[in-house]
């Protein structure tokens, strides 16, 4: 890639876990530590760097700016001497200089490792702490998990292959090993390892294996998967599933309401059956009456297939290391299932093809019983089932500084006639049915990201950066963090309205629910949906735009009312400079008020504005707050 093209991706992105941007006068750590991140990443392909090019903190919406480089020659020099010196193996990387914007930059790509070179550290610092890991497009230090991972590639032994100190072969529970039989005849009849000994199975599976002495000694994945309750509470603790019912919507909101738990403790294959009970026995129940049937047959809110990919990834792919439970959590409104182990997967990449195992071998296990697939199905397999169902898609969170990964399942049928009634309220803002979609999951999560937008709508990462900076501009979401870290917070405007806001003026004008006749069909599929044509929902006055012009005097109203979509530009500033001039406004009330999209607003009128010192920012410290106003700079009229 150019470096022209290296910055167009930055500048369209809210984040981008493969370009790297900095000022980098030097081949310093931060430097350094990214090209180690890149290296490390597995099945990445490596990455680029930037130098010479940095965040713009001033400017209206997020962007990088030219700064160059001083001495590119050598920086560039200096880069490749410390690639080839300052790793515990030589990393031999390209490096060019490029003019961007009439200034020097350096351009740097960084190949992914082999697996056999994995993991790459610093020298001088040594494992784990020498090591990183590109996680979206931030730099993470390598955790033993992660160590674990990137050995796994060079046929070292995993975690679940050690051995348990203190434990023999009377702790392994024979039922354990009949129930394993019994799941893998299920799973395939003619399997050869059904026709070996139970002595012999257990090596096969890597559930013992010979100690110093010689003698055979229970794995950590044979006690997991065979062992006796007795031996898993004396060496494993903690390592249970917690059942735990709050009532309410928050985490034990009243410190006098106890919520209630049940603990439960047994081998992988019996706990996983029993845990599936407890949750299925406990949820909210729909009902119907299929054709043909005279007696109705109920089934739970979330789809089991959903509710056991869950709770098997959950199991399958935890932390054992951590001595802390499984908990799965049930809220009035929500099932949350955390367990210890952020995943080894990058969150961008959950959902795609390929899996990357905390413990392979109790994997192979479950995924011989047809427990589990070892494919990376599971996020995809949740995701479809809670769409065919019509709920809200489940949530998906990985956590690497509390080393916890949770999955969020809500109760809320997907788009329901109560969504299309709430919808209703920004009908204004000609909303996709892609947007629409992000509102509902935003309320209901009180939170949104790029990863999230993408999953619910099956979009690319520009398109869901577009959608949600278009409805951050509305004042619907506001923006938090920065790069991979960006995600959006629902605004009161969207959660309850604020006083003198787009909601409020609606409420003002009628109290009654909008008919869900005056959607145009709701949200669905076809065009004549929630969409950007101005037609598409109502041909009656918006009652939103005629409460602002209803602000302007007559003769004003009146060239505003006269707009078309092709009126030229400069008249068009010339119209928001002497709106500027009577009062502040948001970028979504002058989007309203001219029929505009938000985003033409900002690139055609305000930007060019800002730069002319027609206008001015009424929040120039926070150029992105959902407040954010512009007041013309000349004399206000009376």
């Amino acid at each position: 890639m150019t470096a022209q093209e290296l910055l167009e991706s930055l500048n369209l992105l809210d984040e981008n876990e493969r370009i790297e941007a900095k000022r980098a006068q030097e081949a310093g750590k931060s430097l350094l530590e990214t090209i180690c991140a890149f290296a490390n990443e597995p099945h990445l392909g490596g990455g680029w760097l930037l130098l010479g090019v940095a965040p713009d903190e001033q400017a209206l919406f997020p962007g990088y700016a030219v700064e160059g480089v001083l001495h590119p020659d050598k920086l560039s020099a200096d880069l490749a001497s410390q690639c080839a010196t300052t790793f515990n193996m030589p990393l031999r990387v390209d490096i060019r200089t490029e003019t961007l914007a009439g200034e020097p930059v350096v351009v740097v790509f960084v190949p992914e490792a082999a697996p056999q070179d994995k993991p790459i550290y610093f020298k001088a610092t040594g494992l784990p702490r020498g090591a990183f890991r590109r996680i979206g497009s931030t730099d993470q230090r390598c955790t033993e998990d992660d160590l674990e991972m990137l050995y796994q590639s060079r046929q070292r032994e995993s975690f679940d292959a050690g051995l348990v100190s203190g434990a023999g072969q009377d702790d392994i529970d024979d039922a354990a090993i009949a129930d394993y039989r019994q799941a893998r005849a299920e799973a395939n009849p003619d399997a050869e390892e059904l026709r070996w000994t139970d002595a012999e199975l257990l090596q096969a599976l890597n559930a013992v294996r010979r100690d110093a002495a010689g003698a055979w000694k229970p794995t950590v994945a044979g006690l997991l998967l065979f062992g006796k309750a007795v031996a898993l509470r004396r060496f494993f603790p903690m390592t249970r599933v917690d059942y735990i019912r709050v009532p309410g919507r928050e985490w034990v909101p009243h410190p006098d309401r106890r919520f209630d738990t049940v603990e439960l403790r047994a081998p992988l294959f019996t706990l996983l059956r029993r845990t599936q009970a407890a949750v299925l026995d406990d949820l909210p129940k729909g009902f119907g009456l299929e054709e043909g049937q005279l007696q109705r047959s109920d089934k739970p809110i979330i789809p089991l297939r959903a509710l056991r990919e869950a709770l098997v990834n959950a199991l399958m792919h935890r932390s054992y290391r951590v001595q802390a439970p499984v908990q799965v959590i049930r809220y009035a409104n929500r099932l949350e299932i955390r367990n210890p182990g952020f995943s080894l997967k990058s969150p961008d990449h959950l959902g795609e093809p390929g899996s990357m195992p905390r413990n392979p071998h109790i994997a192979a296990v479950l995924h011989e019983t047809r427990f589990a697939e070892t494919k990376g199905s599971g996020i995809r397999a949740m995701r479809e089932a809670m769409d065919t169902a019509g709920l809200v898609p489940p949530l998906f969170e990985s956590d690497r500084g509390q080393d916890q990964f949770s999955t969020l399942f809500f109760f809320h049928h997907f788009l329901g006639e109560d969504d299309i009634r709430w919808l209703a309220q920004f009908k204004a803002l000609h909303l996709s049915d892609e947007e629409a979609r992000a509102l509902v999951v935003a309320r209901e999560a009180n939170a949104i990201d790029n990863a999230t937008y993408r999953a619910l709508n099956k979009v690319d990462t520009l398109t869901a950066s577009s959608a949600l900076r278009r409805l951050r501009d509305a004042g619907l979401f506001s923006q938090q963090g920065r790069g991979s870290a960006t995600w959006y917070q629902p605004t009161d405007r969207l959660l309850g309205g604020a006083p003198g806001g787009l909601l409020g003026k609606l409420d003002a004008l009628s109290s009654k629910p909008v008919p869900l006749s005056s959607m145009a069909e709701g949200l669905s599929s076809k065009s004549a949906s929630l969409s950007s044509k101005s037609d598409g929902l109502s041909s009656k006055p918006d009652p939103a735009r005629m409460a602002l012009l209803d602000e302007l005097p007559g003769q004003l109203a009146a060239r505003i009312g006269a707009l078309g979509q092709r009126h030229p530009p400069e008249r068009v500033r010339d119209l928001v400079v002497e709106l500027c001039q009577r009062r502040p406004w948001r970028a979504d009330e002058l989007a309203l008020l001219l029929q505009r999209n938000p985003e033409s607003i900002r690139q055609n009128y305000l930007r060019p504005l800002l730069a002319q010192k027609r206008i001015a920012m009424t929040l120039p410290d926070t150029p992105h707050s959902p407040q954010q106003a512009y007041r013309s700079v000349q004399e206000s009229l009376s």
